[in-house]
């Protein structure tokens, strides 16, 4: 039965004045303080009463004060009377009262009667007790404050008393509901099967699928009629059935998130100014911003329910419901991961773009191994797709916070992301040209030449307007993208220069040589002596991997190929170093590492081949043929177009195809000092074994390089091979899909036959062992040459 007491409506809340609220605020408040007083005082009585009971000690009926009794003997001595003089009947008497206490304690010269000092050691407790308690029989009345009369005197405050529903009518209504508990009987649940939980199971869910569609649907249809039907559905966020909560939150995660990427606008919207809101406007003009107000405040509750998501997961906090399980928990985060990273890549421009930035960026470190790669692929994509650069500066900056604020202890890939970011020179210029097309106004002098004066007036305006247009559209200015990208470069190499001062010996060191080798032609030449310094120091610790070696001779020569043209700097530490780490290259785990030293032989010998001398250039390419005998056929193919542009390039390099051609001194493979190996006193006999390598590209290539590389007549390359560099030359030949590149071409079928499946299956087992046969043969002759190698050296 429902309560009489009527809550008040919100339009009657409305038109009560705001001096009777605060009257009634007050009045409550006092009520409630008064009654907290007053049972402060109650309990504190009572704690006093037990105190003091508990530390009480009754008093003995013997004591006697000593100064009562010591004037009592001396009266007694002086009026004491023998007892042979006195009555039997005095004598009895004066015995009775000696029996009593207060016959004996008394001070006798006083005039206070027996029992006072008896009530003054009565005990707290019984005091408290006496005390008669009263029945709160008739409810405390509440008083209703109105409006205020104003007279001569002032302000009079006026109140009415509340009427209060009788005790009796209240005590009716009791019973009346007792008597209908006491009629209804609640009857047990059915005991359900599984069958039947899986179908009443799948019932509810294929309800809140339709009931989440239907709200969708309706949202983007008309999305200014119906935003506030976004707040409906983010309600189911909180889904309470335990069956169906996990399945239907994920869904609305989803849902939700394709929702907001079709319906934000491609603006950002920004909140209204007090003069705005004072402001009359239309009604299309007043509806777009209650749209757009409500567009913003739920995509922001939208976006906390997934921070608090990942959160829970986060601290493995469970909810006071329990409706979802700590195991279902990081499914959920996983959901909610995947939906901020979408919006991080489909929403650059709109509102809290740097909020979801925040709360992805730490998630890179993240010891969920799916978690971390979703973010990771989601802030390349924003790299790659960001021309103008606001939301890779803001990435920037939050990922060199995370790595300074962690003391550098977070995942090499974190790093790895700024290998990504769009600054370079040539994209930089193109995106500029696209996004800012340059406009092109008359001058003064062009328009009095050729424009009359009525004429010049008009264009004039028409040129203001063409400006406010380009401001409209938001066009960047190339300076302005310039000045974003600089910042940008700033930051990362700030964090660059951090790891190499602080953290030499951390795992982040091979990311940063790599990032440096990408972005070297950018530093300020001011730190270009201080740096290659810091490089060399690095490499001669002895310290790094061949790999992070590499990375810094890379970054080395990219520095000095660029702006450090002007410096007047001696690289051979670097170009000696290179040539020792060629030989730790073999066709194990380090092939792929041969594209860094294709780079690497492009940047030293292509882009400075004024400032390397004839006996580098001759030591390097016997070695690099001597290095193609024990790679994978993409390696080779890579070194030996290498080699190709070193004979190009450089004259006299026809001295090694001569066996005939002496010079000073032998031959000494061992020295890894490439000038003074004497390496014009030996020949190129490597590619007469790669002539009859097993692959036919390495077999194109060495012939080529025997017949001198031409460049025309019947030993040139064909077009595919010769217009394509080194390195594009490695990965197209790559050998990942563990398949060989190019595929063997098939033996041509012969007529269908009653045998041709058997010959189909001979054929395949040929080839089988043909491929088998090809790889032994290719190990025993890097073997041999091995073994002839180091006897070579020996003699």
């Amino acid at each position: 039965r429902k309560n009489t007491k009527r809550v008040p409506s919100f339009r009657k809340l409305l038109r009560t004045s705001q001096i009777k609220l605060d009257n009634k605020l007050k009045n409550k408040q006092y009520k409630q303080k008064s009654a907290a007083k007053k049972y402060r005082k109650e309990q504190k009585k009572l704690r006093e009463a037990v105190r003091d009971a508990i530390s009480r000690k009754p008093f003995p009926l013997e004591e006697v004060k000593k100064k009562h009794v010591a004037r009592k003997c001396e009266e007694e001595e002086e009026d004491a009377l023998p007892l042979d003089m006195m009555d039997e009947d005095d004598l009895k008497l004066i015995e009775d009262l000696a029996q009593k206490a207060s016959f004996l304690t008394r001070d006798l010269s006083s005039n206070e009667p027996v029992h006072v000092k008896k009530r003054k050691h009565e005990s707290v407790i019984e005091k408290y007790e006496k005390v008669p308690r009263r029945m709160q029989t008739e409810p405390e009345k509440e008083l209703i404050h109105l409006l205020p009369i104003k007279d001569k005197s002032g302000i009079i405050p006026q109140a009415v008393e509340k009427p209060v529903l009788s005790v009796a009518h209240d005590e009716e209504e009791g019973t009346e509901e007792m008597e209908e508990g006491e009629d209804f009987v609640e009857e047990p649940l059915p005991v359900l099967t599984p069958e039947e939980m899986a179908a009443q199971r799948r019932q509810k869910l294929q309800e809140r699928k339709m009931h989440i569609a239907a709200l969708a649907s309706a949202i983007l249809s008309e999305p200014d009629n119906n935003i506030k039907k976004l707040k409906e559905l983010r309600a189911m966020l909180m889904e309470q059935d335990p069956n169906v909560a996990v399945i239907v939150r994920k869904l609305v995660m989803v849902s939700l998130m394709e929702i907001f990427k079709d319906i934000v606008p491609s603006y950002k919207i920004r909140p209204l100014t007090e003069a705005e809101k004072a402001t009359k406007v239309k009604k299309e003009t007043q509806k777009l911003r209650e749209f757009e107000e409500g567009l913003v405040s739920q995509y922001k509750f939208y976006l906390e329910n997934l921070e608090q998501t990942i959160k829970d997961w986060k601290q493995r906090k469970l909810k006071k419901s329990n409706v979802i399980s700590l195991k279902a928990y990081k499914g959920l985060a996983e959901v909610a991961v995947k939906c901020l990273c979408e919006l991080l890549v489909a929403l650059p421009h709109f509102n809290f773009h740097n909020n979801i930035i925040v709360l992805i960026v730490p998630l890179m470190n993240d010891p969920s191994l799916m978690i971390s790669e979703l973010c990771f692929e989601a802030v390349k994509k924003l790299f790659k797709q960001d021309k103008l650069g606001y939301a890779s500066l803001g990435v920037v900056k939050v990922i060199s916070g995370l790595v300074r604020g962690r003391n550098y202890d977070v995942r090499p890939e974190v790093l790895k992301v700024f290998l990504h970011l769009r600054i370079k020179e040539v994209e930089l210029q193109k995106d500029s040209e696209d996004i800012a097309p340059k406009k092109k106004f008359m001058t003064y002098k062009e328009k009095r030449k050729n424009l009359s004066r009525m004429q010049r007036k008009w264009k004039k305006a028409e040129e203001k307007l063409e400006r406010e247009l380009l401001e409209a559209e938001a066009s960047e200015s190339k300076e302005k993208k310039l000045k974003l990208h600089t910042e940008t470069l700033n930051i990362v190499f700030v964090t660059y220069f951090r790891i190499l001062k602080k953290a030499q010996k951390s795992p982040l060191l091979p990311a940063v040589l790599e990032g440096l080798a990408k972005f070297a032609h950018l530093i300020n030449v001011e730190f270009f002596d201080d740096l290659l310094i810091v490089l060399h120091s690095l490499i001669a610790s002895g310290g790094l991997s061949y790999r992070e070696s590499l990375h810094c001779i890379l970054s080395a020569f990219h520095i000095l190929s660029g702006q450090g043209d002007v410096l007047n700097i001696d690289p051979m530490k670097f170009y000696t170093h290179l040539y020792k780490t060629l030989f730790s290259l073999h066709a194990g785990g380090t092939n792929e590492d041969i594209g860094i030293v294709l780079q690497c032989l492009d940047v030293m010998f292509a882009k400075r081949r004024k400032q390397v001398s004839q006996q580098r250039a001759l030591a390097f390419l016997k070695r690099l043929s001597t290095l193609a005998l024990h790679v994978l056929p993409n390696s080779s193919v890579g070194i030996l177009a290498t080699n190709r542009v070193f004979m190009q390039m450089f004259p006299k390099m026809d001295l090694l195809l001569d066996n005939e051609s002496q010079g000073s001194g032998v031959y000494l493979p061992e020295l890894d000092e490439p000038e003074h190996c004497n390496a014009q006193n030996t020949a190129l006999w490597e590619l007469h074994l790669l002539q009859r390598h097993y692959h036919p590209t390495v077999q194109k290539f060495a012939a080529h390089l025997i017949a001198g590389a031409p460049t025309e007549g019947s030993g040139a390359l064909s077009l595919d091979f010769s217009q394509r560099s080194a390195t594009e030359l490695f990965e197209a030949y790559c050998m990942k899909g563990m398949t060989f590149n190019p595929p063997v071409a098939s033996v041509t079928p012969r007529k269908k036959d009653t045998f041709s499946q058997m010959d189909s299956f001979v054929d395949e087992e040929l080839n089988k062992q043909l491929q088998q046969h090809i790889s032994e043969t290719v190990v025993q002759k890097s073997l041999d040459f091995a073994k002839h190698l180091k006897e070579t050296s020996l003699s």
